[in-house]
């Protein structure tokens, strides 16, 4: 009698045991497949923004190449030798021009509230980090934060101030033409191609940025694709 009383006990209690072992095997497997569902969403979400973040990033490389042009167009204004002022607004406006990196940063930032390991491939995970804490922050600081390439604060007004008198303009206030060629005194060309020089260097060395960023998210944005096909 009581062997049989044990026997129904042990197969009780290993029901029971069964039973909780399956509940909670079930909710592992529940909350692994809300976690998939949740890294595929927000890859995704950030693969979207790469995309436009490329868009950004090619329009300001081109914007920072013409300004290397422009270097070259005033270079020779300044040292009088003759050329074609067809494209002097055009140069004009983009000799000191700034721009500002823009970023999309959503999808990111709800991976960081969610928490970076949700992203299970750690090669994955490491690149979108590093992509968007060291390669956006050091876009976004040399175009907003350092002093040195703020080219429309550091040279625009003194550069205009030498450069104006020779502008003629149209009916409209618009500049038309330039006098040619332009009197400056030795002190205040060599000042203008100084000027040049710091803009054009500086331009190339920001450029080096972005062409390794877009190499990094052309790179990143590979990997997002292989990840969310598995």
């Amino acid at each position: 009698m009581k062997k049989r009383k044990w026997k129904k006990y042990s197969f009780e209690f290993l029901s029971i045991f069964i039973a909780l072992i399956s509940a909670f095997a079930l909710n592992n497997w529940n909350d692994n497949r809300k976690d998939n569902i949740a890294e595929s969403k927000i890859l995704l979400e950030i693969l979207n923004g790469l995309e436009n973040d490329k868009v950004d990033i090619g329009l300001n490389i081109e914007g920072h190449q013409m300004g290397i042009k422009s270097c070259e167009f005033w270079r020779k204004i300044f040292i009088n030798k003759r050329t074609n002022l067809d494209t002097l607004q055009q140069h004009y406006f983009v000799l000191t021009r700034d721009f500002i990196s823009i970023q999309n940063v959503s999808g990111y930032e709800t991976l960081k509230s969610r928490g970076f390991e949700l992203i299970k491939n750690d090669s994955l995970r490491t690149r979108i980090i590093s992509l968007y804490e060291i390669d956006y922050q050091t876009l976004r600081k040399l175009e907003e934060e350092y002093n040195e390439l703020q080219f429309q604060k550091n040279y625009f007004k003194e550069i205009n101030k030498m450069i104006s008198p020779y502008f003629t303009f149209d009916s409209k206030g618009n500049i038309s033409e330039m006098e040619f060629p332009i009197n400056l005194s030795e002190t205040e060309r060599k000042t203008l191609l100084s000027y040049l020089w710091k803009i054009q260097t500086n331009r190339k060395f920001i450029l080096q940025s972005y062409n390794q960023t877009k190499d990094n998210i052309t790179e990143l944005a590979t990997k997002i694709e292989i990840e969310l096909k598995r």
